[in-house]
């Protein structure tokens, strides 16, 4: 049985449409349906009333008509826009495209000025801010035809692949801004934390680049390129035994909750990464982030890295900072040591590795520097077997300023760089090296900045603050009107 909707005499499209929709709810063909036809139904024709409610609300907005003319000042004097004309915008949003009509202002050999274009603060582009908004969210956590299939199906917008990637850098372009104007949040502990790694994204190679015949042996058709990964928090301290850590790092036993001594958590943790900008700028960042946190220089300075000596000298020359070897890399070289002597998964490895662990801990690096070069001496190693024993001792032995690990943990300082390796993790591995990926390195750049704004929890403050940005680039200048 069909129930009539009364409308007014003179009903817009939107309160018709609205009436066709419960018409339909009511009918005796849709009371026959299963829930979620319903559903799918009435969420298409629902999005049809909400486009036509934005679009009535934006003739409400009228044309932006404001004056027979306007006077915009440029370089040092004011130009006279007196030619008028309407036109029509087509705006595409998240409840579909909808249509403006407004005056344009103009004078020869420059662009027209729309009032009703900045009063509303429309973009640049096609699609509405919003929509720019939840695409750049989809795309910072999925593939990209992934994203604009998960909008489109979420409200009915159809948005090409190709669009997407042409609004994603210009999304990110407000990135470092916004992170060097924003006041730091209250922190209560005193140790300011830095830690900085290297991880690869594969990358296309340009054009030029592609052999033009069959690749030789060792060739490949993409590579990957090194981007610099960084973040910085503030936490309180931990004092622990080496046996203490030795235990977390080799468990003996099952542990109870009772037993477990949660460490304090990383307050206030930032973290980026820059394909393009080089070590030496990202470390530049590290140190500004530090001194925006700590002006008055109060906290306790440390940092972590890896043995790249490269890396260690330019954070030891911008930071200022007690710098600390990661003490998971000094676990991956033992365990290369450990499996030259020991077969691999034997306990006689793990054994080796587990004492060689705690006298590092203890602070006796050069012991264990020594005990593996006179073992090499005793087996009478050569070859890659040799190479690798005397790699490793080289390594500890060049770190060994930087591995004061009986030190650091009587400080509560942290020895292992665990949120720089989770960076990694989370910002480039599990979206950057899915399947098949490979990247330009503009695109590759933009997608880690936004991942890294999406996966601190500033998304909706950063895009607002770009578009405040963006509404600044687009309406520069402040216009006067020109009375008739």
């Amino acid at each position: 049985m069909n129930t009539a909707t009364a409308l007014p005499s003179n009903p817009s499209p939107a309160a018709v449409e609205f009436a066709l929709l419960q018409s339909w709810l009511a009918s005796s063909s849709a009371l026959r349906l299963p829930l979620h036809h319903i559903e799918s139904q009435q969420a298409d024709k629902g999005r049809e009333v909400q486009r036509l409610l934005l679009q009535n609300h934006l003739q409400q907005r009228g044309t932006g008509d404001v004056a027979p003319a306007l006077l915009v000042p440029t370089g040092g004097e004011e130009l006279l826009y007196s030619h008028r004309r309407l036109g029509t915008r087509r705006l595409i949003t998240v409840f579909g495209a909808v249509e403006l009509i407004r005056m344009g202002y103009s004078r020869p050999g420059v662009p027209s000025i729309f009032p009703l274009d900045q009063a509303l603060a429309l973009p640049a582009r096609s699609f509405s801010y919003e929509l720019q908004r939840r695409l750049v969210k989809a795309a910072a956590q999925n593939p990209f035809l992934e994203s604009v299939q998960t909008i489109a199906e979420l409200t009915g917008v159809s948005v090409s692949k190709r669009s997407l990637e042409e609004i994603l850098p210009h999304a990110a372009q407000d990135f470092d801004v916004f992170y060097r104007q924003r006041p730091p949040d209250p922190a209560s502990g005193s140790l300011l934390v830095a830690a900085v790694d290297c991880k690869g994204i594969p990358v296309v190679k340009p054009v030029a680049a592609r052999p033009a015949l069959r690749l030789t042996k060792g060739q490949k058709a993409n590579k990957k390129r090194m981007a610099t990964v960084a973040t910085v928090f503030t936490r309180a301290p931990w004092v622990r035994t080496p046996q203490q850590v030795l235990e977390s790092l080799f468990p003996t036993s099952r542990r109870t909750s009772s037993d477990k001594s949660m460490p304090p958590r990383p307050e206030n943790k930032r973290v980026w990464a820059s394909l393009l900008k080089g070590k030496t700028a990202v470390i530049r960042e590290v140190a500004e982030e530090m001194d925006r946190r700590d002006q008055s220089r109060s906290l306790t300075r440390v940092a972590l890295a890896d043995g790249e000596r490269a890396l260690q000298i330019r954070v030891k020359l911008k930071l200022n900072v007690t710098l600390i070897l990661d003490l998971m890399h000094v676990l991956e070289k033992l365990w290369k040591a450990a499996y030259v002597l020991h077969a691999e998964g034997s306990l006689e490895a793990d054994l080796w590795v587990l004492d060689r662990t705690l006298r590092i801990l203890l602070g006796e690096v050069g012991q264990v520097v020594k005990g593996i070069r006179q073992t090499i001496t005793k087996r009478g190693l050569s070859g890659a077997k040799r190479k690798t024993m005397e790699a490793v001792a080289g390594y500890f032995h060049r770190n060994r300023a930087r591995m004061q690990y009986d030190e650091y943990l009587a400080n509560g300082w942290p020895i292992a760089s665990g949120p720089v390796e989770g960076a990694c993790k989370n910002l480039i591995r599990d979206r950057m090296e899915r399947s098949g990926m490979r990247w330009t390195e503009p695109m590759a750049e933009a997608i880690v900045k936004l991942r890294a704004i999406y996966l601190s929890g500033d998304f909706d403050h950063y895009w607002e603050f770009h578009i405040e940005q963006d509404q600044q680039r687009l309406y520069p200048a402040v216009w006067t009107v020109v009375p008739k």
